[in-house]
Parts: structure tokens; C-alpha cells; sequence
């Protein structure tokens, strides 16, 4: 994978050098490498019983840590109905970084939009973008939010005629999709500006339709959020009891109250989860804020999924497939589901780090128009790229987000 990964050895305990644990660091000090720098790892033999873990945003990210029967084979059919396309056009890893190897560090770039079915599929913009990288040992994984204000040199794109120019990154998702270009276009050019942004090539991509996330919260039951600031909704009011969305309420002709989401932990539905994670306008950090909610959403989600034997039963397991596979689009870089699954399958719902950039507060550039990434972010970036992202957190525990 990336030329200089540190192949460090594979540890469960949360203390253990160079790995970081789940909500605070509480050891200090430099990264472990194996003995003589570290073995390239060996490709275990494919187990009969298998685990789901964390992977792009959805079924990948929330079936994490239970142990379900089933070969490759299986999975591969049980995942078969989720859409692939080619996501990172150029942006992919070479072969001098890996190619579709999984034996080393990997790293994905997951993209939300907030599609509603009336929207054309050239007129969004991807206003959640996320870098999942998991470092060569496989036993940890994190989330890094890019702020969708971030200013960025978006590469020209001659398949939708753009020219380039600098805009905000989230524009970038919006000029790939325009000329028939589509969500596959639109990922690939974000893609590309985010690799000439920070260096980091990909292994793999996803596309997160954030409304479909109804469906999968819906198949898991509930999950269960912490609301620290307390917020009214922008997007949804509440009429006779029941929460709609505030065009629809207007149309009913009948007296609406807007959705609150107060402070505390609750059990959420579908839609009280999926609308708490959209929130920006009134939380003090903004879109930071937005950031870290819906990092906490898939959080929830990956534990959830691992509650009260989930994915040890094949219906429910099968319903929250098919959920999940309304709500993505993939791109494995050519590796099989399955290998993902397989080769990652010592991740949890606990070993999920969420990180943010900015110490999680908004930073305007020169004329206030956009935001820049600080120097600590670009070199959290760095971090990602040479797989040395635990020793960083250590370094640096102020990345970490602060949301349970």
C-alpha cells in the first residue's frame, strides 16, 4: 500500500503501543513496528465463520465484530444487489502503491448526499465527505470529516466541461455530475481533488445516500444518539403526532410544530436520527458540529448492528443487505466484497475513531468565503498517507472528536 506503512503488529488491547483507544489516548509514545520492522502479512485461510465489519459507510461499516456463518461465496451473493461503478477514476491507488492489494493500509472515501427522489442527478452536491482509513494492521479504523466549505483547486474536467477554478470542495462532487456525468462522475472528481489536496490515493469508494439511512436504522430498529447541543430542525416539523418534512406539513393545511431535538441520550428512530444528523443551522461549530453527529451516527449504527445477535440471524441479516443496498453505490477498486470483508474482519464498532479537522471549529480563509485546513490537518493528512495516523492521535489527542 502507501510506500512508507508502518506494518505494525496486530493488537486487540486498547492500550497496546501505537494503537489508539476508542475515546481517549492514555499512553503517550511512538508506534510499535515488529520485529526487524515488520512482516508482510500472510493471507489467512478463509474461515467458515466469518465477521462484517467496518467498510463503506453502510452495510460494510455497520455489520462489524459478530461472527456469522457463511464463506466468501455467501457473502459474496448475500452483497451481490449493491451497485458498483467506478468511482475514483484516476484517483485509485497504482500499483506502486498497492493496486487492489489489501495486505497493507486502506484507505476509502465515502461521500454522502442528501438526494431526494425529485432531484436530478446533476444538481447535488456531496456535502459529507469522509476519508475511512484503516492502517495496515487491520485491527483499527477512522474517520476523517472534511468540511464541505473547504477551499479547493478543483481540476478541470473536459467530460463535463469544466474548466477548473477554486471553489468550495463540496462544488467539485456537482461539476463531475454535470453533462450526463452523474453521481459516478461527480465522486470521481472529488476524488481527484481530494488526492491533489492531500496526496492520499484510494482503494475503494462509496456513494451514501444519507436518506436511505431511514431504511437501514429502520431494519436495525432503533440506534442510540446523544444530542449535546439542543437543536430545532430545519427540515422537518411534526403534524397530529407525526414528523414530516416541512414542505409536505405546509401542504396539509394543518398547524405544525418544527421537530426539537434536545439535549441527552436517546434511542432514536429512523427518521429522528437520520434528521438530528442533517441539523447545522443553530449548533454553535456549524457543519463541524454536523460533522461529528454523523460520524456518531454510524458509530451508533456499527454497534447497533452488533447488538442482540443481528447478524447471526440470516433474515435479519438479509433485511439490512437489502436496506443498505438501496442506499450505496461501490467502488472496490476490483477486490471482491467479500476479500473487504474478509480481510477486515477483525474491526469493530468499538475500534471505529472518529477524527476531526480544525480542532473541530470553523476556519475561514483570507476573505472569509471558505475555509482552510490548518497545517495539523494537513498533517493529519500526511499521517494517512505514510499509515502512521496512531502515532499522530497520540501526538496529537485534540483531532479526536468529542462526541460519544
Amino acid at each position: 500500500m502507501p510506500v512508507q506503512a508502518s506494518h505494525r503488529p496486530q493488537s486487540l488491547n486498547p492500550g497496546a503501543p501505537g494503537r489508539v483507544p476508542p475515546v481517549i489516548p492514555t499512553q503517550p509514545g511512538p508506534g510499535g513496528r515488529g520485529p526487524g520492522g515488520g512482516k508482510k502479512r500472510t493471507k489467512r485461510k478463509d474461515p467458515l465463520w466469518a465477521r462484517l465489519t467496518l467498510i463503506f459507510g453502510a452495510v460494510l461499516m455497520m455489520t462489524s465484530g459478530v461472527a456469522i456463518v457463511g464463506s466468501k461465496a455467501v457473502i459474496g451473493q448475500a452483497t451481490s444487489g449493491i451497485a458498483q461503478r467506478n468511482l475514483l477514476g484516476d484517483a485509485g491507488k497504482s500499483d506502486a502503491e498497492g493496486g487492489n492489494n489489501l495486505d497493507g493500509a486502506i484507505d476509502m472515501l465515502l461521500l454522502g448526499v442528501d438526494a431526494r427522489e425529485r432531484w436530478a442527478k446533476d444538481d447535488v452536491r456531496s456535502d459529507t465527505i469522509i476519508i475511512l482509513h484503516i492502517p495496515a494492521s487491520h485491527d483499527q479504523a477512522y474517520l476523517i470529516s472534511i468540511p464541505r466549505d473547504t477551499e479547493a483547486q478543483i481540476p478541470a474536467n473536459p467530460k463535463s466541461g469544466y474548466r477548473g477554478g477554486v471553489d468550495k470542495i463540496n462544488a467539485a462532487f456537482y461539476w463531475g455530475a454535470q453533462k450526463g456525468g452523474g453521481w459516478e462522475g461527480g465522486a470521481q472528481l472529488m476524488a481527484k481533488t481530494i488526492k491533489n489536496m492531500t496526496g492520499i490515493s484510494f482503494d475503494g469508494a462509496a456513494i451514501i445516500n444519507f436518506g436511505g439511512f431511514k431504511n437501514i436504522i429502520d431494519a436495525l430498529g432503533t440506534v442510540r444518539i446523544c444530542v449535546n447541543h439542543e437543536v430545532k430542525s430545519h427540515h422537518m416539523s411534526m403534524v397530529d403526532g407525526k414528523p414530516m418534512w416541512n414542505a409536505d406539513a405546509k401542504k396539509t393545511g394543518k398547524s405544525y410544530t418544527p421537530v426539537v431535538h434536545k439535549k441527552g441520550c436517546k434511542e432514536m428512530e429512523g427518521w429522528e436520527a437520520l434528521d438530528y444528523a442533517r441539523q447545522r443551522y443553530g449548533l454553535p461549530n456549524s457543519d463541524y458540529d454536523r460533522q461529528q453527529n454523523q460520524q456518531q451516527l454510524i458509530k451508533a449504527m456499527a454497534k447497533k448492528a452488533t447488538d442482540k445477535g443481528m447478524l447471526t440471524n440470516p433474515l435479519k441479516l438479509n433485511q439490512l443487505i437489502k436496506a443498505a443496498g438501496k442506499s450505496l453505490i461501490l467502488d472496490t477498486g476490483g477486490a471482491p466484497i467479500a476479500d473487504f470483508i474478509f480481510t477486515l474482519k477483525g474491526v469493530t464498532g468499538n475500534d471505529l475513531v472518529t477524527l476531526r479537522t480544525n480542532g473541530g471549529t470553523y476556519s475561514p480563509n483570507a476573505d472569509r468565503s471558505k475555509e482552510s485546513l490548518n497545517e495539523l490537518s494537513m498533517e493529519m493528512f500526511r499521517a494517512v498517507k505514510e499509515d502512521k495516523l496512531a502515532d499522530f492521535v497520540v501526538a496529537n489527542p485534540g483531532v479526536l472528536s468529542t462526541r460519544k
